[in-house]
């Protein structure tokens, strides 16, 4: 769907003309007002989905209701009626219905053909209302503002915890993205282009770069560009984690009519952050905040008039050109702002001072008062052996440390260059880049982009959400190539670093740099339109003392060109690599380290202001001794003709020697003052060097020692706590701070005991209130649903007097640590139940490594074992992990971990270590011993089938393809339930010959208590029944198959014309008996060449309705309700899988109608019955991502509403999914251990790396995946 060409020139003759001179005319007279919440008024309409399908999309695949954007097709009407309210409310701009109108966003409807339109439409019908309203009174014109939404995707945060370098979406993408839809907008008459709702400002620059290339190709007339950014908190930044400022030097470059703040806050949260953007934004203001917080019931509860005077306060103080209302406010709003803006003057734009502004999340400004910008130099493979061997060995985030010495040394840039020979710079580039976006401590400082190969530069500059620097361009290409580069990197909105080199070469002389420094400052700011404070000079700073004769002055050539280049071209800078200067005597650092500071002092002083140097490796210049400080001098200023010589002397006789650049070991200032500023000192900076001697002279100085913890500590940690939430500090500082306090509270302990003892004995009744034992934080991580067990450990702990926060389900990493500081817990503790829970249980453990966190960690529930955490999660953190086996072992363990006698505490914690130790070095020999086949070997013992004899008695299924299953009676569940596993939930056993149900019963330790709790059950179990608590939903297909190898294609018919999917298989490799099979689930479907064979997928939940249950007991504070609930409907969950199983063999399937068994029969290791129904995540398949083909297939999401999570749990919880096989031979066997041959096959044959895999099937691999050579 386009226009054509003679529409195009149409809509923008009509468009365009006038339109800016309109705009700022009319922001110089009043406060314009833009309209309110689209949504909101939607909402009121009451639409159904057939409104949002109409005709044209009533078949359409996907739900569509909530598609806001797609009513432009299908109800413009609404559209038209909710812009006509607003205009008629006294709105002078209305946005586009089009937030969501890019192929990106419209993907979550598969509907991303229908972008063009959609934003085309929207703006035809926004275009028609404003003209029918500027008709009506011309002297009040209406405009209409094309609504470029965020996309529901982010370019710089990744969203995955454990893949910080992943994005799940490129700058191409957002671009090509944005360009459709800027189109559509413009074609459609849009007066201005939005950009809003910016929670990411890489997306809104690639945003800015598509609407940039439509006018500078000439395709589209230039109009007003307008950008609206949204800050998420009182700490005032983005999603993305700028700040105001730092978000405005991002789009510097790009001529903004407007910019402004919308949504997140409400105006009195706003007001601050709107004051920053007004006096730092030299063109007019936009503000449209939400109609105050949303309450509990996510509802805006703002009155018009209470917003209007919010915002009128806002007009008074000057702050504003456009005000408007965004979530929650109404025509109504719009009105009353409307009306409280009479009267009151617009804002005045201010004048700005022409200072070089970068950013990373933080803006650095460089003015003609600023100090010498240091540029840190350590992340350049060229300049760095060590950074280089990490980055070669792909150490990308042991890299980072690199990147963050620098910054806490002082750097306030980062070079990063990556051009080396055997590397693939643009990977390494983008890699880093993303990396570094995610470590905020690094980030929040601007980057410079450093290469040779202006196509890596043209990478870096699509990663970076801030406004670096590019370093770098020069004439030495021409002209012609050197306008080119300059306004690639001009588009991006980078400041740019220009070698003084010509076609000729590179400068040497004074008066050559000046010379060609002019020539490109004439070029850049008259042809290429940069602004002279983004030109950053490098003069060619080149080695002295060579031993050669012409290089003496070059040092005197540079400085000299700092001072003409200043006077010449006052508002660029001067930088240059301060390393080359002494490349002579490369190896001994403190000399050269005493040579870059001289010469810095001198050329700092002559005008260069900014510099690539090691900022942790400067020695004071007065500091330097006294004879080295004229060596240097005489050298760099070339003042004698035996410098040189003089220079290589002393470098001889002090090659090694550390203290010879004469650095000055000062007595660090702070520690000079009262020990409450240190105590304060210590916990805001996280050093704990010297907290006990701190807090001992605290102690002798206070009444007691819980004033200390009362007094200065808690002080200090409300400093932190101001700090961190005023957006000054970051997590992991926030951590080392903690760390600090328990320290000093560690220390304190013994003291405050003994105070504690001799306030009893003075009064009995001094300790009224009882302390907890500790504090426990528990999670089920991210991608799991499961918690039973959890919450039983909880319950045990709680009733020992341990204080336990308790985070729920599918809990990010981030939260747990979050909460492990906020709450100061002493332990955490991590649950999950399917395979990949057990990779994030090592990413926590990682985090809680690399964020110094000293806590113990508890791992527990089914997949987890003591071998896994002994090998894998133990080793990722160097304080006590220990596996607890189930409950009843969990007070122990964390007493024991606790004990107040810190030396026992210790020596269980070692004996712990040493037992993991002992495992780790049993297992790595087992697996060494261990004997595998190979895959083709193991293929060869594949069982031997008669298909033929077999094929002729197939049964076929009654049915092909799906049927669903919606409020299956529980009352035909109840009696498969198994109940084995239900007295295992309790941690309930029978010891022989009582084990199992019923005979526990007649246990005489747990019988009479498993004969209550089955009681409970059965009691809860017809309630749920009775009242249909729970709803049972399922869907089964059958689909004609056959085996390819070891895997098994599914066809969409009997003709076998069309493969409909494939599951793959994976088979035993382990060495057993010379004659034993090696089985793949591949083996229970004949062959393609055999005949026709049928498969069975399935997928059954009976968790729906459970969260509302469960929320019922917790409002009573029943936890063994809630724990009861949750096991019942896991019980009826394989209860349902069983039943149908059954129902499938007998009548669906029909290939044992007679059978007639007992549920000893079906509940036994081995069951009675044929056929078998394994589950992806299990044994005989233990790859969790077969889950996706069942899903595909049997569409179980839309046809049931069970999903999957990201790790492939299944939600709700209580659900169970697998495969039918028929024939007799097939049976529930245990992949056990694969090789590596198998895992490289099986990733070839599913099309994805082998690391995937074997990320997947981490639990099974029979070798060391992370340390394979």
């Amino acid at each position: 769907f386009r226009l054509s060409l003679f529409d195009q020139i149409l809509y923008q003759s009509q468009m365009v003309s006038n339109v800016l001179e309109t705009l700022k005319k009319a922001m110089e007279e009043r406060i314009l007002i833009i309209d309110g919440a689209m949504g909101t008024e939607i909402q009121k309409y009451r639409l159904t989905s057939d409104d949002f399908r109409g005709e044209e999309f009533k078949d359409h695949p996907v739900e569509l209701k909530g598609n806001n954007d797609l009513l432009v097709i299908t109800r413009p009407d609404v559209i038209k009626a909710i812009h006509s309210s607003y205009l008629a409310a006294g709105a002078d701009l209305v946005e586009t219905c089009t937030f969501s109108s890019t192929t990106l966003a419209q993907a979550d409807y598969k509907l991303e053909p229908l972008a063009y339109r959609l934003n085309f439409e929207a703006a035809k019908i926004a275009k028609e209302c404003t003209v029918e309203f500027t008709k009506k009174d011309p002297t009040k014109p209406r405009f209409v503002a094309g609504a470029m939404g965020p996309t529901s995707r982010s370019a710089s945060i990744s969203p995955s915890v454990d893949r910080p370098d992943f994005r799940n979406v490129t700058y191409e993408e957002l671009v090509t993205a944005y360009t459709e839809q800027a189109k559509g907008l413009l074609d459609g008459g849009a007066d201005i282009l939005l950009v809003e709702t910016v929670f990411d400002t890489l997306n809104c620059r690639a945003a800015l770069f598509a609407i940039q290339d439509l006018f500078q190709t000439g395709e589209y007339q230039k109009v007003p560009v307008m950008v609206s950014g949204t800050i998420i908190d009182k700490a005032g930044r983005n999603l993305s984690g700028q700040t105001a400022e730092a978000f405005l030097a991002s789009m510097a470059h790009v001529d903004l009519v407007c910019c402004g703040l919308n949504c997140a806050l409400g105006a009195a949260d706003m007001r601050p952050h709107i004051l920053q953007i007004s006096q730092s934004f030299g063109g007019y203001v936009l503000c449209y905040p939400n109609a105050g917080l949303p309450n509990t019931f996510g509802e805006y509860d703002q009155t018009p008039d209470e917003m209007a005077g919010l915002v009128r306060e806002f007009a008074e103080a000057g702050l504003i050109n456009i005000i408007g209302g965004c979530c929650g406010s109404t025509p109504a709003h719009i009105k009353s702002i409307a009306q409280s803006m009479a009267g009151v003057a617009p804002r005045k734009i201010p004048k700005l001072a022409p200072d070089m502004i970068l950013s990373g999340l933080e803006t650095l400004v460089v003015t003609k008062q600023s100090n010498f910008v240091n540029v840190g130099e350590r992340c350049n493979v060229s300049g760095s052996r060590r950074f280089a061997n990490m980055i070669k060995q792909n150490k990308y985030e042991e890299a980072l440390t690199v990147a963050r010495q620098q910054v806490e040394a002082g750097a306030q840039v980062i070079d990063i260059n990556f051009d080396e020979g055997m590397l693939d710079a643009h990977f390494a580039m983008k890699k880093f880049l993303a990396l570094i976006g995610s470590e905020p401590e690094i980030s929040r400082v601007p980057v410079m982009i450093d290469s040779s190969n202006f196509e890596v530069i043209q990478s870096g500059l699509r990663m970076v959400q801030g406004k670096c620097i590019v370093n770098s361009i020069s004439l030495k290409g021409g002209e012609e190539e050197f306008i080119r580069q300059a306004s690639i990197v001009k588009k991006f909105g980078a400041a740019v670093v220009v070698m003084a080199f010509d076609e000729q070469g590179q400068a040497v002389t004074a008066s050559d740099k000046v010379r060609i420094c002019y020539r490109s400052y004439k070029i850049l700011t008259e042809k290429v339109g940069f602004a002279p404070q983004d030109i950053i000079f490098d003069a060619n700073i080149l080695t002295i003392a060579t031993g050669m004769e012409e290089h003496n002055n070059y040092g005197v050539e540079f400085i000299d060109a700092c001072r003409q280049i200043k006077e010449l071209m006052p508002l660029t800078q001067v930088s240059g690599g301060v390393s080359n200067l002494s490349f002579s005597f490369r190896g001994n650092e403190p000399l050269r380290e005493a040579m870059h500071s001289v010469f810095l002092y001198h050329a700092i002083k002559a005008g260069m202001t900014m510099g690539i140097v090691n900022a942790g490796a400067l020695p004071i210049y007065d500091d330097i001794n006294k004879d080295l400080l004229k060596l240097c001098e005489d050298a760099i200023l070339n003042r004698t003709s035996d410098a040189t010589e003089k220079l290589l002397a002393y470098a001889q006789n002090s090659k090694g020697n550390k203290s010879a650049a004469g650095a000055a070991v000062e007595v660090e200032e702070w520690r000079t003052k009262d020990v409450s500023s240190r105590l304060s000192h210590a916990l805001v900076k996280g050093i704990a060097d010297y907290v006990e001697l701190d807090v001992e002279e605290a102690r002798t100085s206070l009444p007691s020692a819980l004033r200390v913890i009362e007094g200065p500590l808690m002080g200090g940690m409300n400093v932190v706590g101001d700090l961190f939430g005023a957006g000054k500090m970051f997590l992991p500082q926030v951590i080392k701070s903690a760390r600090v306090m328990k320290k000093a509270v560690a220390y304190l302990i013994p003291f405050m005991e003994i105070e504690k003892a001799a306030a009893l004995a003075a009064d009995p009744n001094a300790s009224a209130s009882p302390q907890h034992a500790g504090t426990v934080i528990m999670a089920t991580v991210k991608g799991d649903v499961h918690d039973i067990g959890k919450n039983i450990v909880g319950v045990v702990l709680g009733c020992n007097n341990y204080r336990v926060v308790d985070l729920g389900v599918m809990t990010p990493c981030e939260k747990i640590l979050e909460a492990a500081v906020k709450e100061k817990a002493d332990v955490i503790g991590l649950s999950g139940l399917i395979t990949p829970s057990l990779d994030e249980m090592v990413h926590v453990a990682k985090e809680m490594q690399r964020l110094k966190m000293d806590i113990p960690l508890l791992i527990g529930v089914a997949t987890t074992s003591q071998i896994h955490t002994a090998v894998k999660i133990a080793t990722r953190y160097h304080h006590p992990t220990v596996h607890v086996l189930d409950a009843s072992r969990s007070v122990t363990v964390v007493s024991a971990l606790l004990d107040a006698n810190r030396a026992a505490s210790k020596e269980y914690a070692d004996e712990i270590a040493t037992e993991y130790q002992d495992m780790r070095e049993h297992h790595y020999k087992t697996l060494r011993e261990k004997k595998y086949l190979s895959l083709e070997a193991a293929r060869a013992r594949k069982a031997k089938v008669d298909w033929p004899a077999l094929l002729k008695g197939v049964k076929t299924p009654t049915f092909l393809g799906n049927k669903v299953y919606i409020d299956y009676p529980l009352e035909k569940l109840v009696s498969r339930i198994d109940w084995v596993p239900f007295f295992s939930v309790w941690e309930l056993r029978g010891k022989a010959p009582n084990r199992g149900y019923p005979k526990i019963f007649n246990d005489k330790e747990v019988g009479p208590e498993a004969k209550r709790v089955f009681d409970d059950a059965n009691k809860m179990l017809d309630m749920i029944v009775k009242e249909k608590l729970l709803s049972a939903r399922g869907v089964i297909g059958f689909y004609p198959a056959n085996s390819t190898g070891d895997d098994i294609e599914l066809y969409t018919d009997e003709t076998k014309t069309k493969v409909a999917g494939k599951m793959y298989g994976l088979r035993q490799q382990t060495e057993r008996e010379a004659d034993s099979v090696c089985s793949c689930f591949g083996d229970f479907v004949a062959p393609k060449e055999e005949g026709t064979d049928y498969i069975g997928l399935f997928a059954v939940s009976t968790g729906f309705g459970l969260e509302s249950l469960v929320e019922k007991y917790k409002a009573d504070h029943d936890e063994y309700s809630v724990i009861m609930a949750k096991a019942m409907a896991d019980r009826l969950a394989e209860a349902f899988a069983e039943h149908m199983h059954e129902v499938v063999r007998k009548q669906l399937w029909g290939y044992c109608p007679e059978e007639e068994l007992t549920n000893s029969d079906m509940f036994r290791a081995t069951p009675k019955y044929q056929g078998v129904r394994p589950a992806p995540g299990y044994p005989s398949q233990p790859d969790h991502t077969e889950k996706h083909t069942i899903w595909k297939l049997l569409d179980v999401y839309a046809q049931t509403g069970i999903e999957l999570t990201p790790s492939l749990a299944m939600l709700p919880g209580s659900s169970v999914c697998g495969v039918y096989f028929a024939h007799p031979h097939s049976w529930y066997f245990n992949v056990d251990k694969v090789s590596k041959d198998q895992v490289v096959d099986y990733a070839h044959r599913k099309g994805v790396p082998v690391s995937e895999i074997e990320k997947w099937l981490g639990p099974i691999l029979s070798y060391d995946s992370e340390n394979l050579a």
